[in-house]
């Protein structure tokens, strides 16, 4: 037996030697290889972590301390010393451990996590409760160099500074979040990685780092061309500049030396960033040479890895469309907030480099940058996930909504996602942006009609929000923009006729509606592709002709394709009867999407039983005897 099989918590780790802690990683990283090859998930980023992992449970009481992981997509480690190592092969499935750190999982997990650059804020805030209530525990945050470009996490690391309450913070550097890291910061990182002082520290390990750190100088960020000042030159180091204490960087895959440092850390007073440096999948040779392939990796032969194929996908449809669309019009770009590859823009950043833009993971930078563009005439198109763009909802209303900017949101990951859960779920976004004057919001049920509707909404100008789910799609046929399908904008299409109950699918739902109505004459079907606007004349003509309506959405009930229908009728004064099929007031967790459609009572099975259910009372009416007239 190994050493990790004798592993239960931070007792077990705690009593091992400096010696054997690095043996006990090369175990963990077997164990995540392992566990990764059999269920998927998130490979490299936790690869990257063991050390720190082994180092951080070897200094820290995860019970009692509160170790606040940034993202928390690196922690498969950190699961596996503290008792689930049983259960990790259930990670990101149905009824199984969440793909990151959730609280009501574990007592060792400080925060429920899943988004970037929250995790300084949360330990700020855990270290303020500590000192307030004089409680014996320490706090420390690990983020990455790429969650370091959030403002989220500048801004707090200017009250950290300020406050300057006692806390480490584990600055993880690997030049990666998901994509390459952009920015200035970023620049900054990799500079200092060259000075041969940093190479000598490396190699010695130990050898006092003090007055290590260069004047920032003018960098030039991947995100914009012109040069400029990101730190106050007068100081030497940023973070010492914002009031923390310094210490690195050293190497993050010496286990040894990281338990050296965190030990000694965890006893000064005030704010300490230890900065490391790391390999984004380190000790697996595949995930270390190609780290965003392998960032989340499926199922694989760990003996000859291949990183499975994942077909044609919604996103690649959208790259194709926005690539052809540079060509015809040098004012369209696109922008995104470090999810080049999640959001089919590879090729895009390529072909039109001049033309996008990465500004990390800054989603509010992103819309607003969207915002200066258009206001000069551009025609800029933000490629976001629907979750990440509640990170910048203020910057939609205020910065594009008032002025009815010509910006274009096209939203990846629209619905349930899977594996990554409810940190991820796409299911608010149409109930948030449908509340936005001078918005419109729409799906498209097909590759070719999303083409349609990107032509559509670059010609008519304002803000528009385009949304589309995860998954495989079919590829249109090549054609040139100007072949493209025409789409009459706030028009919803009638696809099979129905004189009983019309099916109101969006996007993906329509599919569903469809199969349901098959053949049967009874039963009519919609593409509401349009949610803002409704299609009114059409709906009030489905109302009038007696039809029962149900409303199929892969979002949350509140807000969505069915409360806009309801709304719109008791404003035209009818009342239909209206079923509304959807996401009640939930919280879905991770699953198979398809699974959890048929528990939420819309899935393709759960929607043909309540079909029929409401054609036999339709005929139960119809057949019940009119009481004799007295």
């Amino acid at each position: 037996m190994g050493l990790l099989d004798h592993i239960t918590g931070h007792q077990d780790v705690a009593r091992l030697r400096s010696d054997e802690l690095k043996a006990l990683a090369s175990e963990l990283r077997e164990e995540i290889i392992d566990v990764c090859a059999e269920t998927g998930g998130h490979l490299a980023s936790s690869l990257g972590a063991v050390e720190l992992t082994v180092a951080l449970h070897h200094v820290y009481d995860t019970a009692r301390d509160r170790i606040v992981w940034d993202v928390g997509h690196q922690t498969y480690g950190h699961k596996i010393l503290t008792g689930r190592r049983d259960r990790m092969r259930s990670i990101r499935r149905h009824g199984g451990l969440a793909g990151f750190t959730t609280s009501s999982e574990s007592e060792h997990d400080a925060l429920t996590v899943g988004h970037a650059s929250t995790s300084l804020a949360a330990a700020f805030g855990m270290a303020l409760a500590r000192d307030a209530r004089q409680a014996p525990y320490d706090v420390a945050a690990v983020i990455g160099d790429g969650a370091l470009t959030g403002g989220m996490a500048l801004a707090a690391l200017n009250q950290i500074g300020h406050v300057k309450p006692r806390m480490t913070i584990v600055l993880n550097d690997n030049e990666m979040s998901i994509s390459e890291n952009v920015g200035a910061l970023n620049t900054f990182m990799r500079q200092l990685q060259v000075q041969p002082w940093f190479q000598r520290a490396e190699q010695t390990g130990k050898e006092a780092l003090s007055d290590l750190w260069a004047p920032l100088a003018e960098v030039t960020s991947r995100a914009k061309t012109a040069a400029r000042r990101f730190f106050d030159p007068a100081s030497n180091n940023p973070f010492m500049a914002m009031g923390l204490r310094y210490v690195g960087p050293i190497d993050g895959h010496d286990v040894e030396q990281l338990a050296y440092y965190l030990r000694h850390i965890r006893e000064l007073d005030g704010p300490t960033m230890l900065h490391i440096i790391t390999r984004k999948g380190k000790g697996y040779e595949v995930a270390e040479a190609d780290p965003i392939t392998w960032h989340g990796a499926s199922t694989f032969d760990r003996l000859e890895p291949a990183a499975a194929g994942k077909g044609y996908q919604w996103s690649d449809a959208f790259g194709d469309a926005a690539c052809a669309l540079a060509d015809a019009d040098d004012r369209v770009w696109v922008i995104t907030p470090a999810m080049r590859e999640g959001s089919g823009l590879v090729r895009y950043s390529r072909e039109h480099a001049r033309r996008y833009i990465d500004v990390g993971i800054a989603e509010d930078v992103a819309v607003t940058t969207a915002a200066g563009l258009a206001l000069r005439g551009e025609k800029p198109i933000l490629a976001i996930y629907s979750s990440f763009l509640q990170r910048g909802y203020d910057q939609v209303i205020h910065d594009v909504s008032l002025e009815r900017l010509d910006v274009v949101f096209a939203i990846d990951r629209a619905g349930l996602v899977g594996g990554d859960g409810m940190t991820h779920q796409g299911v608010y976004d149409v109930s948030y942006l449908r509340a936005i004057p001078n918005l419109s919001v729409a799906m498209p049920r097909d590759v070719p009609q999303l083409r349609g509707m990107l032509k559509a909404a670059l010609e008519r100008g304002g803000p528009v929000a385009l949304r589309w789910p995860r998954g495989s799609a079919t590829p249109a046929p090549d054609a040139p923009v100007e072949a493209w399908d025409e789409v009459v904008w706030g028009t919803w299409e009638r696809l099979k006729p129905g004189d009983q109950v019309v099916l109101l699918g969006f996007g993906p739902t329509v599919g569903t509606a469809l199969s349901v109505a098959g053949d049967d004459p009874r039963v009519g079907v919609v593409d509401a592709r349009f949610v803002k606007p409704l299609d009114v004349a059409m709906l009030l003509a489905l109302a009038d002709a007696g039809s029962t309506i149900v409303t199929i959405e892969d979002h949350v009930l509140h807000g969505g394709l069915g409360s806009a229908v309801v709304e719109a009728l008791a404003d035209h004064g009818r009342a239909a009867r209206v079923v509304r099929l959807g996401i009640p007031d939930v919280h879905v967790d991770h699953g198979d999407p398809k699974r959890q459609q048929e528990e939420l009572g819309y899935g393709e099975e759960a929607v043909r039983t309540r079909v029929a259910a409401l054609l036999a009372e339709r005929e139960a009416v119809v057949d019940t005897p009119q009481a004799a007239s007295v």
